[in-house]
């Protein structure tokens, strides 16, 4: 059966609520991308660089809270309910399967390219992955669902505490060895391997994929119920309970001892930035209820953004890339966490403000239009 009638939404049919959640959680992700380019200090609690000042040990401490960990497991779970939109629109379960399978292994084509170019970290391949699983998955039941998402806690957990908390991982950098090296030739040859390593560190974006999936069938982000208000309060919640410990004992407020304590916490750290991704994405939707079709100019901007937000996820390592490795302009030898986190701020209100500008004028982003061309090629 032909595939012409699975066609990319059109803007006029987009929903608010995920496009708003992508477009706020980028700059969560820009956040989160650009502690990772400091270099020439001692590392703590999960990668993070040991500061001096107060002004960034409180930065530092409220990043690992509430950002470190909670933005990727947003996006997973509105890549989950995006995949959901596209199976619906399907003409039958093959028909829909293929180009859901396609579309994640072009995805991860994209990864592999933007890691080796660009940013090693890239998460674009993890969702590649989790998307051909997902494709499998999606005639699956309700409960086989939710007992996958349940039960993939337990790996993340071990998973993600023996990834940060490894030998000499408290002290020096363990992963992401590229982003120290002042050789780009040398830093270009290790990008490939630190992008196979990526997915071993997001272990979490299946649980949340999956839940995001669960959400898609109940279109809960676009009519949320008591469910959805519930995880709004409580999502944040955990996620901050569940952070502080590691954000405190990172930026050198707190003393954790014991190897088995810090163990521990690092992974209920991850285990909680699950929680805290989903409940941002709640909120974020009964927000979108509440606007409804009276948009203003800044959620109209936003939203725009969301709607072209692997367009402006490349564009910000393409920015990180230019200003922040020693093989550059080298700022990630110098900038503290407070002015690391001003310019990735900086750099996700240019992204929107450029996403703004293609809205009016009529213009996909780039990078979603070659993703759908390739999706949808026949």
């Amino acid at each position: 059966m032909s595939i012409l009638g699975l066609r990319p939404v059109a803007e006029t049919e987009r929903q608010l609520a995920p496009d708003l959640a992508r477009g706020i959680m980028l700059l969560l992700i820009a956040v989160a991308n650009s502690a990772i380019y400091l270099y020439d200090r001692p590392y703590g609690l999960r990668q993070h660089v040991v500061e001096d000042g107060l002004t960034d040990r409180v930065a530092g401490a409220l990043a690992l809270t509430f950002v470190d960990g909670r933005a990727y497991p947003m996006f997973a779970a509105l890549f989950g309910y995006g995949m959901v939109q596209i199976w619906n629109r399907r003409r039958d379960d093959g028909e829909g399967r293929r180009i859901l399978r396609r579309r994640s292994l072009w995805l991860i084509a994209f990864g592999a390219v933007h890691a080796l170019l660009l940013f090693s970290g890239d998460i674009l391949g993890t969702y590649g992955l989790v998307g051909l699983l997902l494709a499998l998955l999606m005639r699956a039941s309700d409960r086989t669902l939710l007992i996958l998402a349940g039960g993939w806690l337990v790996p993340v957990a071990v998973l993600s505490a023996g990834a940060y908390t490894m030998p000499h991982a408290a002290y020096e950098r363990t992963m992401f060895w590229s982003l120290e090296l002042s050789d780009p030739l040398a830093a270009l040859a290790l990008r490939p391997l630190e992008w196979l390593m990526t997915p071993a560190g997001m272990t979490g974006v299946l649980t949340a994929a999956l839940l995001g999936v669960w959400a898609g069938r109940r279109s809960l982000l676009a009519e949320p119920d008591t469910l959805v208000r519930r995880f709004a309060v409580w999502g944040p919640v955990v996620g901050v309970l569940g952070g502080l410990p590691v954000g405190l004992a990172a930026s050198g407020f707190l003393e954790l001892d014991g190897g088995l304590v810090v163990t521990s916490f690092v992974a209920l750290h991850t285990v909680s930035g699950i929680a805290a991704g989903l409940g941002y994405a709640a909120l974020i939707a009964l927000i979108a209820r509440r606007i409804g079709e009276h948009r203003g100019a800044v959620v109209t901007a936003l939203a725009a953004c969301g709607q072209r937000s692997l367009t402006c996820y490349l564009l910000q390592s393409v920015v990180f890339v230019a200003l922040l490795p020693p093989y550059t302009l080298g700022l990630g030898g110098h900038l503290g966490g407070a002015a690391t986190i001003a310019l990735a701020t900086a750099t996700w209100v240019a992204t929107v403000a450029a996403a703004e500008v293609m809205r009016r004028r009529g213009m996909r982003g780039p990078a979603e239009t070659l993703l759908r061309r390739l999706t949808y090629s026949r």
